[in-house]
């Protein structure tokens, strides 16, 4: 390959079907994003109020990889990209108060810190990201990437990674469930006895992002719940749920 042939390669847009199915993963997105939406709760709920209890977090870890993939299935879908990301930018400006009274009470009463990002904004830049790698404007890429792995987002630059591998192997499931499963790997090796959350073999700890591994099946074997719920739901409730948590942790 000539330098020409490789400019070309890396500065056309990867080439996505206009019609047709454009990934053999599961398309039943209404029915992830409810399940993702419910561990993500549970996940909450656990760590506002009960935050040494391991199953809260266990069952959180299923959240984000799915919201992760249905990001993915919406760059794929999407008409209109940037009112996509306009609407996670947002309600990430939306959800900000909410999410820093819920969790983070301490930083703002005290030290007036608001800079513990919600989750809206890591799914923004990771969806900014991958628009990049799609269209091949490795500038947008990169700086997306840098901006969510240098500043203090909820889990950093693991969004992109996690897109990338959707992305990558949309028509190829069997593979893109074993890279899925095999970037989880690291943790049953990663645990702490001292850490609450970790799962407990004797002696052995197993960190608890391993759970991740569950939102497996839900992704690469596709269901057909005929769900159909509308898109402002999914949302208002993160802003909603963490107005609930903040007033609730406030009375309590």
């Amino acid at each position: 390959m000539n330098w020409t042939s490789l400019r070309a390669a890396l500065t056309t847009p990867a080439a996505v079907p206009e019609t047709g199915p454009r990934l053999k993963t599961n398309l039943d997105t209404d029915l992830l994003k409810l399940v993702a939406i419910a561990a993500m709760l549970v996940d909450h709920v656990g760590g506002a109020f009960f935050p040494e209890v391991g199953p809260f977090r266990w069952i959180g870890r299923l959240a984000f990889p799915l919201f992760c993939y249905c990001m993915t299935v919406g760059l794929l879908y999407t008409r209109d990209v940037k009112r996509y990301l306009s609407r996670l930018a947002v309600f990430a400006v939306i959800s900000q108060p909410f999410y820093v009274l819920a969790f983070h009470p301490h930083d703002w009463m005290v030290d007036r810190n608001w800079m513990n990002w919600n989750i809206f904004f890591t799914l923004f830049l990771s969806l900014l990201a991958m628009v990049g790698f799609k269209e091949r404007k490795w500038w947008l890429f990169l700086g997306a990437l840098f901006a969510v792995s240098w500043w203090n987002f909820d889990y950093s630059g693991i969004g992109i990674q996690l897109m990338l591998i959707f992305f990558l192997c949309r028509n190829h499931p069997k593979i893109g469930a074993l890279l899925y499963t095999l970037n989880y790997l690291p943790a049953l090796w990663g645990g702490y006895l001292e850490d609450p959350l970790a799962l407990k073999l004797g002696n052995f700890a197993v960190d608890w992002t391993v759970f991740a591994i569950a939102a497996a099946p839900l992704i690469f074997l596709p269901t057909r719940s005929g769900l159909k719920i509308p898109k402002w739901f999914f949302y208002a409730f993160y802003p909603v749920h963490l107005a609930v948590i903040a007033a609730l942790r406030f009375m309590l």
